[in-house]
């Protein structure tokens, strides 16, 4: 029988875990032709998230989870999952019910009888969200589509259903600075996009404060694209003919006219601007350094504290 690994990153979501998995049952009673493997991945939660998910996993043995050591981040969380899914086909969905559940057969549908590697979703509309977010995320997408040559589509989200051969070109990409969007797209394969209106949170509050989307924008520019990089050599060159120019016209004008008193304000303000040029330069290449210096590390992308194999393997010893 045909196998789903369904990937649920889940961070501080005790609220959210039941309700999801209420109605991922319904989901999992109606696709009766398909065998389903729900595993939740515990991003270092700090409340009673992975004691739900110990529940679940004695109620049902089709919901397994991998708990991290801290918070390592929800790319990390994707990435633990995608690497310990054993299903033909693997989904990548939000706890909170943001990715409707609902979706899943059709998806199916389309892979099982479609020339597609994967199945991917996207937001039509950005309703009940805050209008600056709204914003910044557009601004994003046209920004990185200008700048990359791997094309993100806007609205995207993280919810897809992929055939295995897609996961495992997905794993081949072990980098530490990680940005799934970007690596789905890399990647290449055959891709079919449904479209659906924005969902309101079924419980909880959102981790992904403006902050963090704004770090995680800047995840995805320096790991698909070299274009600031080369603004600022370009800026640097700018800024070097015009010195040349200006030193020209200095040595001119004291030839022609003499050496009139000049004003320390002009002055100072053009040292300020030169310095803030060079700093927001040197600010882009250190963006690249640190990635590349985090890189050169080899540090795991996460670290794994217990998970249900785990369990069931020490509940096997203490067996008489």
């Amino acid at each position: 029988m045909t196998k789903i690994t369904v990937v649920i990153p889940c961070f501080n979501e005790e609220d959210a875990l039941m309700i999801y998995y209420w109605e991922m049952e319904k989901i999992m009673e109606e696709m009766k032709d398909v065998a389903f493997e729900l595993l939740f991945v515990d991003d270092g939660s700090r409340d009673r998230s992975l004691s739900i998910m110990k529940t679940l996993h004695e109620k049902d043995k089709r919901c397994r989870y991998l708990s991290f050591s801290r918070n390592f981040g929800k790319e990390a969380a994707i990435y633990a999952g995608l690497k310990n899914a054993n299903g033909d086909y693997v989904a990548v969905m939000d706890v909170d019910l943001q990715d409707p559940p609902a979706l899943l057969p059709k998806m199916y549908k389309i892979l099982q009888e479609e020339n597609f590697d994967n199945v991917a979703t996207k937001r039509g509309d950005r309703t009940g969200e805050p209008r600056i977010r709204s914003f910044l995320s557009e601004s994003f997408y046209k920004f990185i589509n200008k700048i990359s040559g791997t094309e993100i589509v806007e609205g995207a989200r993280d919810y897809r259903l992929m055939k295995r051969k897609m996961v495992d070109a997905v794993l081949e990409m072990s980098e530490y600075n990680r940005f799934s969007k970007g690596i789905f797209e890399w990647v290449g394969f055959r891709t079919k996009w449904l479209e659906f209106d924005n969902v309101e949170r079924s419980a909880g509050e959102t981790k992904w404060s403006v902050g963090k989307l704004f770090r995680y924008s800047l995840e995805g520019i320096t790991g698909f694209s070299v274009a600031p990089l080369s603004l600022a050599a370009v800026i640097g060159v700018l800024f070097c003919m015009l010195s040349f120019v200006m030193i020209l016209v200095i040595i001119m004008r004291t030839v022609i006219w003499g050496d009139p008193v000049a004003g320390w304000p002009s002055l100072v303000c053009i040292i300020f601007l030169v310095s803030g040029i060079q700093l927001f330069c040197t600010g882009i290449v250190g963006q690249y350094l640190s990635k590349t210096y985090l890189e050169t590390k080899h540090r795991p992308i996460f670290i794994l504290r217990e998970s249900s194999e785990e369990e069931e393997r020490r509940g096997a010893l203490q067996k008489p």
